[in-house]
């Protein structure tokens, strides 16, 4: 869920990501976590993503933040990746440790 503020609207983040806001706490399904009392107008994502076992980032050149996906409370516990090395495209070796420091996006995929 990409947020340009902490504040989440209840019915925004029941849309996008099927969490509702009920007096109980965040609920999904037959599942409840207790979070302190919701106001209407906005939860905080930092308590939101603490308590739903989230990872929250921030990417300050946008100023935009990003909640989530659900991890099932097994977050990362920093963003840095192990070092990775898999053939090219040409079967040459190529290591992910030569692209640090620049932002990359890992696509997986497999037959199964």
């Amino acid at each position: 869920m990409i947020l340009d503020t902490l504040e989440i609207d209840p019915v925004e983040l029941e849309r996008r990501t099927g969490w509702q806001i009920k007096p109980q706490g965040a609920c999904k399904g037959d599942r409840c976590v207790p979070i302190p009392s919701a106001a209407e107008a906005g939860i905080d994502a930092r308590m939101l993503a603490e308590r739903l076992g989230m990872p929250l980032l921030y990417d300050e050149p946008s100023g935009l933040w990003c909640l989530g996906p659900e991890a099932g409370g097994r977050t990362l516990s920093h963003v840095q990746a192990p070092d990775l090395v898999l053939p090219d495209v040409h079967g040459r070796q190529f290591s992910l440790r030569s692209l640090r420091g620049s932002k990359v996006l890992l696509v997986a995929w497999a037959s199964w």
